[in-house]
């Protein structure tokens, strides 16, 4: 006869079972290994992996990925740059949940989703968002929410779901729409231009005038992420004084601002431990970590943290990303100062230790949260596609499947603690 205990113990193992099984979607799922198993997208996936559009997609809980046999995805790739391809492929990655029914089943005939590509905050409006619609024979077509778009890319087959969190299906076409892939390049931008044009002259004119930006300019080839503070960084009461630097020790702290290889933001979510800079190779490690909190990402050098706050050029194998704060390694700056030790009530207070000259506290600035671009405005009439029903614009479903990840690995745990102390109560 079963004891309460027993009992106890079999209610622990199905809420665990419940918390942490498929129903709880808390398995990560990996679209590069499963379009392996389906080598008519091979193309379409080396692409993925090349622009790193993969670390995109797994990062995000709830995604459909529509995808490109090798014909189409040739068709797609001929002649054009990394950049302008890894921007078609983030506006076949719709943030929401689309299995075959739900594709055929949509309210009123239409809805608009929103995409990887919106998330950048770099297209105007809603050029963002794909307009899913229900066409005449039971066919269903995606187009671009830009005026006078036609439903070219249509639905073709199922691939594979992992229900109510990853959905990949088979399209005929790319989305496209006017200055898609007119996206710059490295090989066609100036470096110092660039940085200038975001709000960096100082970081450019530092670069210039210690001569590392020719050492950038050489790595651009095999692979460069540069970290670029903005102006204000400079001018932080907290900044070190630069000039108190010499030349070599000027020239290392420029290299600390960047990596060796190409690693946007995306990508800097999935890095665990210490990242190698460009000064690593000095003595001293010259190391950076990286803290991700959703869709947070900030650089801890050991004296402080910087946000990292906006894209300026993506483009395989180059990344340039502003950040708020000067990285200051620890090998030239020291270690930030520890928190004074807080007296007891039985002792006589202790002075708060003081801070050495070159110690620096982390910046307030570094704690601020970057929001992600708001969803743009329902779409008007005028701009539905040209051969979408006649109210699809109207009564469009305008849905952005962006969100927080639940905390599986929590709620089981204090489950296992809760049930612990229960059954240690029992006689």
């Amino acid at each position: 006869m079963a004891t309460k205990k027993d009992a106890m113990i079999s209610s622990v193992l199905l809420l665990l079972v419940l918390l942490c099984g498929p129903w709880a979607g808390c398995r990560a799922h990996n679209i590069t290994a499963i379009l392996e198993r389906y080598p008519e997208y091979s193309l379409y996936n080396s692409y993925l992996t090349r622009t790193k559009v993969c670390d995109e997609i797994n990062a995000h809980e709830t995604v459909t990925c529509l995808v490109l046999d090798d014909g189409a995805m040739s068709t797609l790739a001929a002649k054009r740059p990394l950049a302008a391809i890894k921007n078609a492929l983030r506006l076949l990655a719709l943030l929401d949940y689309f299995d075959p029914p739900k594709l055929h089943a949509l309210p009123s005939g239409t809805t608009l989703t929103t995409t990887l590509l919106q998330t950048t905050g770099n297209e105007a409006g809603n050029l963002g968002f794909v307009n899913i619609t229900n066409l005449r024979g039971g066919r269903v077509g995606f187009a671009s929410t830009a005026p006078g778009s036609k439903f070219d890319s249509t639905y073709t087959k199922s691939i594979e779901q992992i229900p109510y969190n990853l959905s990949v299906l088979a399209v005929s076409a790319p989305v496209i729409f006017p200055g898609l892939l007119d996206t710059p390049t490295a090989a066609s931008s100036n470096l110092t231009a660039l940085l200038e044009k975001a709000g960096c002259k100082t970081f450019a004119r530092l670069l210039t005038t210690s001569g590392v930006l020719k050492v950038f300019q050489d790595a651009m080839a095999k692979g460069l992420t540069l970290f670029a503070p903005n102006d204000e960084a400079f001018k932080a009461t907290d900044a070190p004084d630069l000039n108190s630097l010499s030349s070599a020790e000027l020239v290392t702290l420029l290299q600390y601002h960047a990596l060796p290889s190409y690693t946007p933001k995306a990508s800097l979510k999935s890095i665990g431990g210490q990242l190698p800079t460009m000064a690593s190779s000095a003595a001293g490690k010259y190391d950076l970590s990286v803290v991700s909190r959703g869709d947070d990402v900030s650089l801890d050098t050991g004296v402080d943290t910087s946000r990292v706050a906006s894209t300026v050029l993506d483009d395989t194998p180059v990344c340039i990303l502003t950040v708020d704060n000067l990285l200051l390694p620890i090998e030239l700056f020291g270690a930030a100062p520890s928190p004074a030790p807080t007296p007891s009530p039985s002792t006589s207070p202790v002075e708060a230790p003081t801070p050495t000259p070159e110690a620096k506290a982390p910046s307030p600035k570094s704690h601020k949260k970057h929001h992600s671009p708001p969803a743009p405005p329902m779409a008007s009439p005028e701009l539905a596609p040209s051969d979408a029903p006649a109210a699809a614009a109207d009564k469009a479903d305008v849905k952005s499947a962006v969100g927080a990840a639940t905390p599986i690995g929590t709620l089981a745990t204090v489950a296992v603690v809760l049930a612990t102390l229960a059954m240690a109560s029992l006689p």
